[in-house]
């Protein structure tokens, strides 16, 4: 599950934001400037891999605007998140050097447009099973039962619709054994960063003592664009025919998005008030079914990604990848 930016202290002080995704046994750690990636082998050692990332923010000053800021962090958040998840997957099946040298650019060719193709697959189920499929309900429910509905009565329904969805995608793929081990180094990811933040040294034993339900996790960030998207959607008119409104839903997404990530950003400045830690806590609780309680091997992959993206946060470097750290004895 991809992470929003999270606050925590740099080793001389300043406060800088980290944000962080688990991945297929492993985790990829965010710095502004850098990210890490650790993943671990079927040998049981880790692989490891770091890169310099360049700020859009400084290089397009007007993304640094709200609404704009939150759809272009998410955008190249997005991208790494994908990038990363190729280094698992070739970690993982052990195809880096044997593919290379079999056959490099076909290789890399028809696995760029694979990957291409299953993410856009995945897009348009996404669009409508959580755009068009609660909207065709509420409309159906609508014209045969209901009878004319306000349009916040209409729009609740469909948010309602959404949310049942939602819920009811996380509890069936968290059933799937890899995607459970995914969300335990979820867990694992949350622990690290919490670890980190409260000044501790970065160890196994201090990560395991902390709690995995992160306030600032994609999670609730997922869970504010459900409850954002009954506002924003409320904008389009309600007389305009049924796929005319599916595709203004489309058009008002970086809205949505832009909207939630603020919302998610203030409640992160004001975690300790306690109405914003009212807000924060439904998405805690959707958290118990994204994290689970790590190994200790899990936690040493987080902290190795957290070293690398720190690492990758100094140096100005193009991709780097380190040999295998050895396993556990």
């Amino acid at each position: 599950m991809a992470e929003t930016s999270e606050t925590m202290s740099s080793p001389s002080g300043s406060e800088i934001l980290v944000g962080g995704q688990a991945l297929l046994e492993g985790v990829m750690m965010r710095t502004p400037a850098g990210y890490g990636v650790a993943v671990r082998r079927p040998d049981g050692s880790i692989a490891l891999e770091r890169a310099a990332v360049p700020s859009l923010l400084r290089r397009m000053p007007v993304l640094r605007l709200p609404l704009l800021r939150g759809v272009a962090i998410l955008g190249q958040s997005l991208a790494l998140g994908f990038r990363a998840l190729n280094f698992s997957a070739s970690v993982l099946m052990d195809e880096g050097e044997s593919a290379e040298k079999a056959a490099p650019s076909t290789s890399h060719a028809s696995s760029g447009w694979l990957s291409a193709l299953s993410t856009a697959l995945a897009v348009a189920a996404g669009l409508l099973v959580f755009l068009f499929l609660p909207l065709w309900l509420t409309q159906t429910l609508e014209r045969w039962w209901l009878g004319p509905l306000s349009s916040l009565t209409f729009n609740l329904i469909d948010g309602a619709w959404r949310g049942v969805f939602f819920l009811a995608y996380l509890l069936g793929i968290s059933r799937l054994p890899d995607i459970h081990r995914v969300f335990m180094y979820h867990g694992a990811e949350h622990k690290v960063v919490f670890s980190q933040e409260f000044g501790e040294e970065l160890t196994v034993e201090n990560a395991r003592r902390q709690s995995r339900l992160h306030p600032r996790c994609g999670t609730s960030f997922l869970l504010f664009v459900l409850l954002v998207s009954i506002l924003v959607f409320s904008l389009i008119p309600r007389d305009l025919p049924l796929l005319a409104k599916f595709a203004s839903r489309i058009a008002l997404l970086p809205v949505l998005l832009g909207v939630s990530y603020e919302v998610l950003r203030l409640t992160a400045k004001r975690r300790r008030n306690p109405l914003f830690r009212l807000m924060v806590w439904p998405g805690l609780m959707l958290q118990k079914i994204t994290t689970q309680e790590p190994t200790d091997d899990m936690l040493e992959v987080a902290i190795a990604a957290l070293q690398e993206a720190w690492r990758a946060e100094h140096a100005d470097l193009a991709v780097v990848r380190t040999p295998a750290l050895a396993a556990r004895g």
